[in-house]
């Protein structure tokens, strides 16, 4: 499957050169925009695989676009400026990759390849953390239901696992559902 990808840069030839050069190396050109601002309406519309955009644009420069779609899409910044500082907001904002120009197919190829890599890691990242968040957050109310119900029922901590697991399987409720009846002030638990 051929890499979607959207180009985002203001000056027509190098956006045409560009387009060109990685249709010919047999991706995908979904969109082109020539600002920021349609660079993120065009990857809102195409859900490209990869955003490749220049910083210095009309409307919304390339970084500014770039920090409201690195969320949904890797975004490889393309440009003349090699400074610090642009190259660290770049980082900051969550750009996957950047290239200086001049620039040929042989530098863009593998920086491409590394930005999609690096945001499908990223994204499987985040997810686990919010997958284990939410673990913890469920772990904590059924141990705090548990001490409630060994309190309140004279159970040992096994006992008032299982008493959650039970009504969870009987009730047909997800063990959380039930740690929070457990613990709402006007439940009232009972074997």
């Amino acid at each position: 499957m051929s890499m979607r990808i959207l180009v985002a840069e203001d000056e027509a030839l190098i956006r045409l050169d560009l387009v060109e050069m990685l249709s010919e190396a047999g991706y995908e050109i979904v969109a082109q925009a020539s600002n920021g601002a349609e660079a993120i309406e065009l990857v809102e519309m195409h859900k490209p695989d990869l955003a490749i955009m220049d910083i210095n644009m009309p409307i919304m420069d390339g970084l500014t676009a770039a920090e409201k779609i690195v969320n949904s899409t890797p975004v490889l910044m393309l440009t003349a400026f090699s400074q610090r500082d642009l190259v660290m907001k770049a980082s900051e904002i969550g750009v996957m990759g950047y290239v200086v120009k001049p620039f040929t197919i042989n530098d863009l190829i593998p920086a491409m390849e590394v930005a999609t890599s690096r945001f499908r890691v990223m994204s499987e990242l985040t997810k686990e953390i919010a997958d284990l968040s939410q673990k913890l957050e469920v772990r904590k109310l059924v141990d705090k239901a548990k001490g409630i119900l060994m309190k309140a029922l004279n159970l040992s901590e096994a006992e008032a696992f299982s008493w959650i697991q039970k009504t969870a399987m009987d009730r047909r409720l997800t063990m959380k559902e039930v740690a929070e009846a457990v613990i709402s002030p006007d439940a009232a638990p009972g074997r």
